[in-house]
């Protein structure tokens, strides 16, 4: 290995590595056998930095800074991060409704929602009005996260492959010689949005809601969420944690496409009949609260199901199905059945919808002002 001199040295110049080899058969002890395989330049100093060693064997570290930065630049993550902050803000304040509703909802103690306050302070404290908080709130932020983010993106995306179909043609299937257009013309981009958001939100943080209705049902039981999470997955294996979720995936689809639809389409009526272009936070507090009533209200049957479905188990008679458990409550109660608990989960739905789409829009608001700016 030998080491000379670059051309134009002096006290500025930079030593070159000349050869880098193996020795030859011929190989002497003058080196005349090795044949060259690499030559680079290294700065001469003695504290060598590594940005400029890369520069000069032509290597490019990569921009991690730079790369993170295009990433929260994206109009969907932004979305995604306000669906995150705007659930968390709002199961902060509303976790005694959502305490309540679920305790009615599965039958559990009294039929009243102040018998039913009564007795969880009675047993927990009024700390057990915020029973199963911490895994609801890892429980709702991806879940709002998801379903708020699917639904602006999924909106978004149809809005415009319409707008493109309407200039090219709607996309055609043939069937021999037939051509059969499909009615995509039909499709609204909003109550389309809304179905892909809840099977979104619903597939990716299922696990999460059985985990919180267990803590919320039978604190004795499962008094952590790392206990209940062992337990239910010993007991009853992965499907435990996926109790319900064909009724959930059901129940899901209406209530949150209409919610969804109800909240878009009232919100652009209504900034339509009043000339604005954006609306006060009492506004869509309301609106986001309509919107959740007509919704639950709708979708209120499988909700019960669903619950049944998911916290039998611990009754010891778990219904096999959806319509096993409609069948159940029919039986036992009555048609009214399929209706209790609706008072509480209206009290818990509507305050609860009104303040996350308000903290959502403000969000949005922050977190997307430049990005208005710059489409301006």
């Amino acid at each position: 290995m030998g080491y000379q001199d670059a051309p134009g040295g002096g006290g500025g110049g930079k030593l070159s590595l000349a050869s880098v080899g193996f020795a030859g058969p011929s190989a002497g002890a003058g080196g005349g056998g090795y044949k060259d395989l690499l030559v680079m330049e290294l700065p001469k100093d003695e504290g060598l930095d590594g940005a400029k060693v890369a520069e000069a064997i032509g290597v490019r570290l990569p921009d991690v800074a730079g790369a993170v930065r295009t990433i929260l630049e994206r109009r969907e993550v932004r979305e995604f991060a306000s669906g995150a902050l705007a659930g968390a803000m709002s199961k902060a304040i509303l976790a005694p409704l959502e305490t309540i509703r679920t305790r009615m909802v599965v039958g559990v103690g009294s039929r009243h929602i102040f018998g039913t306050v009564v007795e969880i302070i009675e047993h927990n404290g009024w700390q057990g009005l915020w029973a199963g908080n911490t895994i609801n709130m890892l429980r709702i932020i991806p879940t709002q996260a998801v379903e708020l983010a699917t639904f602006e993106c999924v909106k978004r995306s149809m809005a415009e492959a319409q707008e493109k179909w309407k200039e090219e043609g709607y996309p055609k299937i043939q069937l021999s010689n037939l051509k059969i257009q499909l009615p995509l013309q039909f499709l609204n981009p909003v109550a389309l949005a809304g179905a892909a958001a809840g099977i979104a939100g619903t597939l990716a943080c299922h696990p999460l809601e059985v985990i919180k209705d267990r803590l919320t049902v039978n604190r004795e039981l499962y008094p952590t969420i790392s206990l209940a999470f062992s337990r239910i997955y010993k007991a009853e294996g992965i499907g435990g944690l996926y109790s319900g979720l064909c009724p959930t995936l059901i129940g899901m689809l209406p209530y949150s496409t209409c919610y969804f639809f109800m909240y878009d389409t009232i919100k652009t009526s209504y900034c339509r009949l009043h000339k604005k272009s954006s609306l006060s936070r009492p506004e869509l507090v309301v609106i986001g609260a309509l919107s959740g009533l007509t919704a639950s209200t709708i979708s209120f049957p499988l909700e019960v199901a669903r619950k049944r479905l998911m916290v039998g188990a611990l009754q010891g008679k778990c219904p096999p199905n959806m319509v096993a458990a409609l069948s159940e409550v029919i039986r036992e109660e009555g048609l009214l059945g399929l209706y209790r608990g609706w008072g509480a989960s209206c009290l818990k739905v509507m305050p609860n919808s009104g303040i996350t789409w308000m903290f959502y829009e403000a969000w949005k608001d922050i977190l997307l002002a430049d990005k208005d700016k710059q489409r301006a």
